[in-house]
């Protein structure tokens, strides 16, 4: 199903959208002063999951996009599988963060991605390669014990946003892009989980936070645009996932630390609120004493609500 009904954005203004999409500068290549740290080498997998390293879903330009698929290694037919999507500003991080990896030992196949960085081109590349992704993952199913009707998506920071656009914007051609092989194949998930994303960034201007964004060229939101996030403002947009949400949005949780002062708890409320408004299961749940990224204990209170949520409606979804 193709979505067309798009909550609170004229029709007018969201023609104006995808021109502006159409018209976001092409990748450029990272140079030297502006390359992320290499990445650590990755840790084992938990004990009872396999791991096939560095699976190629596509190939832009010279950059070869790369995810990693933990597999249960008692794993008999096909199993609900969960895209995790690092964070990281969007311009550094990598898949061998390991958020989403302990879905691996309660029976999901999980696929942590990268995708391009905003050293490398500017949005709308990131949500492109997300897509590209889920849809890579559904036409591989066979070869990768994946249940291509029951797919979720796990992202924290900016990996959030990501989750959280990839669950409301659906079959949105605007951001569907032209990324891998698989046009045939849906990017549509059936649940979503977003931890402590940046949502709206205009909204996020005027709430506070330890990090300078405002007219500043140099904040993460405005290295994504391309430029000053009040001049790209119909970008900033494009980028919001409220923009897309309609009634048949998969169910959404949303998991934010109580003492978030990166990314307003205000952020998650909005989404939370609007995706409500339109008839979308929602919950928003707060850790006690969480920070923006959550250390060892505080995850281990936060994954047991991730594991009910993802049980509830990709084990037992139709």
């Amino acid at each position: 199903m193709c979505k067309v009904a798009i909550l609170s954005v004229p029709i007018l203004a969201f023609a104006l959208l995808l021109q502006t999409l159409a018209a976001a500068p092409p990748a450029q290549p990272a140079t030297a002063q502006s390359q992320p740290a290499a990445p650590k080498p990755p840790p084992p997998p938990p004990e009872g999951v396999n791991v096939i390293r560095d699976v190629e879903y596509a190939k832009v330009a010279d950059i070869s996009l790369l995810m990693d698929i933990y597999i249960p290694k008692d794993a008999r037919g096909a199993l609900p599988c969960v895209m995790y999507i690092h964070g990281g500003g969007w311009r550094r991080g990598d898949k061998h963060q390991q958020t989403g990896v302990p879905l691996g030992t309660h029976g999901y196949v999980v696929a942590s991605i990268n995708h391009r960085t905003s050293f490398q081109a500017v949005f709308p590349a990131q949500i492109e390669d997300c897509k590209a992704a889920i849809r890579f993952l559904r036409a591989s199913a066979d070869k990768y014990h994946i249940d291509p009707k029951h797919m979720g998506v796990w992202g924290d920071s900016s990996g959030g946003h990501l989750s959280a656009l990839v669950g409301t914007s659906g079959d949105v051609k605007a951001l569907e892009g032209t990324v891998g092989n698989h046009a045939d194949q849906s990017s549509r998930v059936q649940a979503v989980c977003v931890y402590y994303g940046p949502i709206d960034f205009l909204a996020i201007l005027n709430q506070k936070s330890d990090i300078k964004r405002g007219e500043f060229p140099g904040a993460p939101e405005a290295q994504l645009l391309g430029g000053r996030t009040l001049d790209k403002k119909d970008l900033a947009i494009a980028a919001n996932p409220i923009t897309y949400i309609t009634k048949d949005d998969p169910p959404f949780l949303i998991v934010h630390g109580a003492k978030d002062i990166r990314v307003p708890i205000a952020q998650s409320q909005a989404l939370r609120d609007a995706l409500k408004a339109a008839g979308v299961e929602a919950n928003l749940e707060l850790i006690a004493g969480a920070g923006h990224g959550f250390n060892a204990e505080q995850q281990a209170r936060a994954l047991p609500l991730v594991l009910t949520f993802f049980n509830k409606h990709l084990k037992t979804a139709p």
